[in-house]
């Protein structure tokens, strides 16, 4: 099977970023990270800047947001998001340009790799 794979990042002897096979990409998750590594304090933050990562993989690929067909978005902090879930989801509808055709799984965990980390969005996109 052909895959086309992208690393990059801290872990990338260890984990691909994204992986094509076929007309399929699998993007791994995003965090909310500054060019620095580090995390914003507001979750709405974290969000815009996991999904302008979400988008730089994409571009790896020649792919865009468009392309996006299904998301994954793990929370550390579900009330915290459902009490901003207009900033939340209007930063999600930003990064799709307002598109509402993506399907998405919202679900809490107790933790991600660093606690300053609130959110990280996995995706599935069609090329």
């Amino acid at each position: 099977m052909d895959r086309k794979v992208f690393r990059s990042g801290p872990y990338a002897e260890l984990i691909a970023q994204a992986v094509q096979v076929g007309d399929i990409l699998y993007l791994s998750g995003q965090v909310g990270a500054d060019e620095h590594g580090g995390a914003p304090e507001s979750v709405v933050e974290q969000t815009i800047l996991a999904y302008q990562h979400v988008a730089a993989v994409l571009a790896e690929f020649g792919a865009t947001m468009d392309n996006v067909v299904e998301e994954t978005v793990f929370v550390t902090d579900m009330p915290s998001v459902m009490a901003q879930v207009q900033e939340v989801f209007g930063a999600r509808a930003a990064a799709y340009g307002g598109r509402p055709d993506v399907t998405q799984t919202l679900v809490g965990v107790s933790a991600l790799v660093d606690p300053a980390f609130k959110i990280e969005i996995k995706c599935t996109a069609h090329l």
